[in-house]
C-alpha cells in the first residue's frame, strides 16, 4: 500500500474558510504508520486496519470514526481510565522467575494488568479461518496425545521422533494409560498465532499444559466495553460468556460417574501463580470452588474435599497446577502444590483431572515441523493454520538450516521454557553457540522471527502502532471441540520475537465481528434457561474448606485491625497537631500517652521523645516493611482477600484499590504535606467502612461470612483492651485524663453515643461502662463477645460446648462480674490494679480463644518429608 496520499477513511479533513485543513488522527497515524504497497519496497508488516490495499477493512470504519470523535487529548486518557477500571476490579499478575522453572518459587508480587483501550477488529470471515485452523489442530493434537500415551504408533511407524516425546520434562510415563471419559483427551487448548505480512495467521505455538488467559479475556472485555460503550453497542461484537456455559458442561460430561451434578473444583497453586486472578476468574465464571492441595484428600482411592468436619468427593479437577507438581507420591516429591496419591485416582478412574496429566508434552516446539505430516497422515487434511516456519535441530536437514541463518533465528528450547536470540549475540557468542547446537542438537529448535502485524493502540502520548498476537482458547465439547469467539490478544510497541520476547507489552480486547451472532448455530452447548427438575442448591458447609474459612477469617481481622489503628492515628495526629505550639498546656500530657498507646496497640517500635510524631505516623502508613502498620495490614488484608478471591463481590476490588490510591499518593508526596496524610487517612478508613458495609449487606450468611465475622470481633475485642490498658491504667492529672478519655472515646468511634448518654461529663468509670460492658454499643467488648458466639453457634457443626464457645463463655461471665466503679480507683503510684489485672485477663482470653477458633477449624498440613528419588546410577539426590 501506498505510504502517500489520501486514505479511504470515514473521518474526513475539515475545512473552515481560509484556515489549513485539520488532518483526523486516523489519517496522521495511517500516515505516520503506513506499510508499503506489495511488490514496492520492503514489505514489513500487515496493518490490520487497512489490509494490504490501504482502505479501511470491514469493521475498523466505526472504531476510526470513533477515534476521531476522541481527539488526540481524549486518546491520551483513555489508558488512565483503563487503568482504573482493571484496579477496580483487582485485575493482577505476578511475574516469576522462569529459569528458576519451581513454580513455588515466591515472587516479588502481584502487579497491575495492563489493557490497550482500543480492540483489535477480526472480521468475520477471518474468524471463520481462525476457527476451522484452531479447531483442526485442537482435534489433532488430542489425537497426538492420545497415542504417545497410548499405542505409539505415531512413534513407530517415523511421523514423530522419539526424542522429542520422550526427552521432554512434561512426558510423564507415569500418566501412561490415564485416559478420562468422552472422546477427546485434550480437553483444553489455546493457540498463539500471528498474522504474516500477507494477511495469514501463523501459529506460534500451543498451550496444552494448563492454558490460561481466558478469565484475562473476560476482564479486558469489562474494562474497554466500558471506556467505549457506544462503540461497544453499535458494533456488537460477539460475546465471550457462551464459551464458560459451555466449558461449565463439557466438564460436567467427562465426570467419571453418572451423576446429574458432578462437583467440579479448579486447583490452583494459590496466590503467588502467576495467573492467579485467571484462575479465580474462571472458578467464578464456572461457578465452581477454586481449591489448593491443602483442601483435598485422596481417600480409599477417591478424591475427596475438606469442608466443616466432613469430606465432599471431587468427580472433575480443572488442573491449573503444572502436571509434574501435582503429586508429590507418583511425580514430584518435592512438590507442595498437589495432592499425594493423585496420579493413582487417575489411574483408578475415580476422578477426572483436565487437562490430563503429561498433556504438557505437546507445547515441546520441536514437534511443530511434524504437525503437517501428522495432520496428512492422522486426518487426511492439510495443515490449515501453518506454524511460524521451525526447525528441530535434531534432524540433520534442519540443523544445517538453522546454522546456516542462525543470525535470523529464534533458538527454543525442547525441554525448558527458553529462548535465546542470536540477533543480540557477538561473533563469539555465536560460535559458542553453534558448538552448542552440534554437541546437543535434539535440545534446540529454531524459529523465524515472526512479523507480526501491526495496529492501533492508544498511550498517554496518543495513537501509536503496536504489533499484535492472539491467544486463541478451545474446549472439547461432544464430539468436538468448541472455540472461544474471540481471544486473548497482546500488543506492544518494539521489537516482539516469535518466542514473545520484546518490550513490555499490554494486552488487547478481540472484537470478531459478525451478522450472525445470535444464529442458532453460534450458540451451541450454551446453556440458557435450566428446564430440568428442581436444582438442589449446595449445602454451605460444602464449599467451606479449612483454607478458605481460615482467609476469611484473617480477612475480617485484617480489615478491622486496619480500621482501628487508621482511627487511632488520626486521634493521634490531631492530638498532635493541637499542642505542637502549646507545649505548656495543662493537656498536653495527652499526646505522649497517645503515642506511647499508638506503639503498644500496634505493637510497632515506641516513638523517640526527640522522633517528629507526624513523621512516625507517617511511617505507619506507609511502611509496609514493619510489622503492626497499616500498610502491613492492608497488606495482609490484599493477600486473604486474593486467596479467596471467588467467594467476594467485585465490588471489594473497587474498595481496596481506592484505599491502594490513598497509599500511594500519600507515598509520592512530600513528607511535609500534612494536609495529604490527613486525606489518606480519611480514604483508607473510608474504605475499611464501605468493605465493612458489603460484608454486612452483600454477602451471604454461609461459613465464609461467620468467619469473616468471627475474625472481626476477636481483633476488635483485642484491640478495645489493648487500647484501654495503654491508655487508662495508668492516672495522670485532671485535665490529661480527661482528654485521654475524649480521645479513646473518639477512636472507638463512641464520642456522640458517650456525651448524648452521660450529658458530656467526662469519668473512666462511664467511660469504662461504654466500652467494656454495654452489648448494645456496637463498639464494645461486651457487643463484640456476644456477636462472636452467635457467629459460632450459626456454624453448621456447632455443637454449643466446643473450646471456643467455652472460651467466650467464660469472658462474658467475667465482664458480668466488672463493675466499673470498681475499676476507677487509684494506688498511691497512680495505678488503677483492678482494672490492668482485669485487661489483663481479657486479653489472654482473648488470645486464648483465636488459637482455640484456629485449633478446632483450621487445618495445617506438616510438610512431607521427601523420599530420595533414585536415577538410573542408583544415586539418590
Amino acid at each position: 500500500m501506498s505510504t502517500t496520499g489520501p486514505r479511504s477513511v470515514s473521518p474526513t479533513t475539515e475545512v473552515t474558510g481560509a484556515a489549513p485543513a485539520r488532518v483526523s488522527v486516523v489519517e496522521a497515524y495511517l500516515a505516520r504508520n503506513g506499510m508499503f504497497t506489495p511488490g514496492v519496497g520492503d514489505p514489513r508488516r500487515y496493518d490490520e486496519m487497512t489490509g494490504l490495499d490501504g482502505d479501511l477493512l470491514p469493521g475498523w470504519a466505526e472504531l476510526a470514526a470513533e477515534i476521531d470523535a476522541i481527539g488526540q487529548a481524549g486518546l491520551a486518557g483513555l489508558p488512565g481510565q483503563v487503568d482504573r477500571l482493571l484496579e477496580d476490579d483487582g485485575v493482577t499478575y505476578t511475574p516469576v522467575d522462569a529459569v528458576s522453572g519451581r513454580p513455588e518459587a515466591t515472587p516479588a508480587g502481584p502487579e497491575h494488568w495492563r489493557v490497550d483501550p482500543l480492540p483489535l477488529v477480526v472480521a468475520d470471515t477471518d474468524w471463520n479461518r481462525l476457527e476451522a485452523g484452531l479447531i483442526q489442530r485442537s482435534t489433532l493434537l488430542d489425537a497426538v496425545l492420545t497415542d504417545v500415551y497410548g499405542p505409539g504408533k505415531l512413534i513407530e511407524n517415523g511421523l514423530l521422533p522419539a526424542e522429542l516425546v520422550y526427552r521432554h520434562p512434561d512426558y510423564l510415563r507415569p500418566a501412561f494409560g490415564i485416559t478420562i471419559p468422552g472422546a477427546h483427551q485434550l480437553f483444553f487448548h489455546a493457540l498463539d498465532v500471528c498474522r504474516d505480512i500477507d494477511g495469514s495467521f501463523q501459529a506460534l505455538g500451543d498451550r496444552t499444559q494448563a492454558p490460561s488467559g481466558a478469565g484475562y479475556a473476560m476482564a479486558d472485555r469489562r474494562a474497554v466495553s466500558k471506556v467505549l460503550p457506544d462503540l461497544f453497542r453499535r458494533t456488537v461484537p460477539r460475546g465471550l460468556s457462551a464459551f464458560f456455559h459451555t466449558m461449565r458442561s463439557a466438564l460436567a460430561s467427562v465426570a467419571p460417574t453418572e451423576s446429574e451434578d458432578p462437583r467440579v473444583v479448579v486447583l490452583t497453586p494459590g496466590t503467588h501463580s502467576e495467573t492467579a486472578f485467571d484462575q479465580a476468574t474462571l472458578a467464578s465464571l464456572l461457578g465452581v470452588p477454586l481449591v489448593e492441595s491443602a483442601d483435598l484428600t485422596i481417600r480409599r482411592g477417591r478424591l475427596w474435599m475438606r469442608s466443616m468436619g466432613r469430606f465432599e468427593p471431587v468427580d472433575v479437577v480443572v488442573r491449573r497446577v503444572d502436571a509434574a507438581w501435582s503429586d508429590p507420591l507418583d511425580l514430584r516429591p518435592d512438590s507442595r502444590l498437589g495432592v499425594v496419591g493423585l496420579a493413582e485416582a487417575c489411574r483408578r478412574g475415580t476422578v477426572t483431572v483436565v487437562n490430563t496429566l503429561g498433556s504438557g508434552v505437546l507445547e515441546n516446539p520441536g514437534l511443530l515441523p511434524y504437525l503437517p505430516k501428522l495432520a496428512r497422515a492422522v486426518l487426511g487434511e492439510n495443515l490449515k493454520i501453518e506454524s511460524v516456519p521451525t526447525f528441530w535441530c535434531g534432524a540433520e536437514g534442519q540443523r544445517l538450516y538453522v546454522l546456516d541463518h542462525l543470525e535470523k533465528m529464534v533458538l527454543r528450547s525442547t525441554v525448558r521454557a527458553r529462548s535465546e536470540f542470536p540477533a543480540m549475540m557477538s561473533r563469539a557468542e555465536l560460535a559458542t553457540w553453534r558448538a552448542r547446537i552440534e554437541a546437543e542438537p535434539g535440545l534446540w529448535v529454531g524459529q523465524e522471527v515472526a512479523p507480526f502485524s501491526e495496529a492501533p493502540m492508544a498511550t498517554p502520548d496518543g495513537l501509536t502502532a503496536g504489533q499484535v498476537s492472539l491467544r486463541l482458547f478451545t474446549v472439547s465439547h461432544g464430539s468436538g471441540y468448541v472455540a472461544m469467539p474471540g481471544s486473548l490478544g497482546r500488543v506492544q510497541e518494539g521489537s516482539l520475537t516469535s518466542a514473545g520476547r520484546g518490550r513490555t507489552s499490554v494486552a488487547k480486547d478481540v472484537w470478531v465481528r459478525s451478522g450472525r451472532a445470535d444464529a442458532p448455530d453460534r450458540r451451541e452447548g450454551r446453556e440458557w434457561l435450566y428446564e430440568g427438575p428442581l436444582v438442589v442448591p449446595e449445602p454451605v458447609e460444602s464449599v467451606a474448606s479449612p483454607r478458605v474459612l481460615e482467609d476469611m477469617f484473617w480477612l475480617g481481622r485484617y480489615a478491622e485491625r486496619t480500621e482501628d489503628l487508621v482511627r487511632l492515628l488520626i486521634v493521634a495526629r490531631s492530638r498532635v497537631d493541637d499542642f505542637r505550639f502549646r507545649p505548656e498546656h495543662l493537656g498536653a500530657g495527652c499526646v505522649p500517652v497517645l503515642l506511647s498507646a499508638v506503639s503498644r496497640v500496634s505493637g510497632t517500635r515506641p516513638i523517640g521523645a526527640a522522633e517528629d510524631p507526624t513523621r512516625r505516623i507517617r511511617e505507619l502508613m506507609l511502611d509496609g516493611t514493619e510489622n503492626g502498620s497499616v500498610a502491613q495490614s492492608l497488606a495482609g488484608l490484599r493477600e486473604s482477600a486474593r486467596s479467596v478471591r471467588d467467594q467476594l463481590s467485585g465490588d471489594t476490588w473497587m474498595v481496596l484499590a481506592g484505599t491502594d490510591r490513598a497509599v500511594g499518593e500519600l507515598a509520592d508526596a512530600p513528607a511535609e504535606a500534612g494536609m495529604l496524610l490527613a486525606s489518606a487517612q480519611s480514604e483508607v478508613l473510608s474504605g475499611m467502612l464501605s468493605l465493612s458495609g458489603l460484608v454486612s449487606e452483600n454477602m451471604i450468611r454461609d461459613p465464609g461470612w461467620y468467619f469473616l465475622d468471627l475474625g472481626r470481633r476477636i481483633e476488635r475485642a483485642q484491640q478495645v483492651v489493648a487500647l484501654l490498658r495503654s491508655t487508662l491504667v495508668r492516672s495522670h492529672s485532671s485535665a490529661v485524663d480527661s482528654l485521654v478519655v475524649e480521645s479513646v472515646l473518639a477512636a472507638s468511634e463512641s464520642g456522640v453515643t458517650y456525651r448524648r448518654r452521660y450529658r458530656g461529663r467526662i469519668q473512666i468509670a462511664t467511660m469504662l461502662e461504654l466500652l467494656l460492658l454495654d452489648v448494645g454499643n456496637p463498639r464494645s467488648l461486651a457487643y463484640q463477645v456476644a456477636a462472636a458466639r452467635n457467629d459460632l453457634r450459626a456454624l453448621p457443626d456447632s455443637s454449643g460446648t466446643s473450646r471456643p464457645q467455652r472460651r467466650l463463655e467464660e469472658i462474658d461471665a467475667t465482664l458480668r462480674r466488672a463493675r466499673p466503679v470498681d475499676l476507677e480507683p487509684t494506688d498511691a503510684d497512680g495505678l488503677r490494679a483492678e482494672l490492668d489485672a482485669l485487661l489483663v485477663g481479657l486479653a489472654d482470653a482473648l488470645r486464648g480463644t483465636a488459637d482455640a477458633v484456629a485449633t478446632q477449624h483450621f487445618w495445617h498440613p506438616g510438610p512431607m518429608q521427601a523420599l530420595g528419588v533414585v536415577t538410573m546410577e542408583g544415586m539418590s539426590r
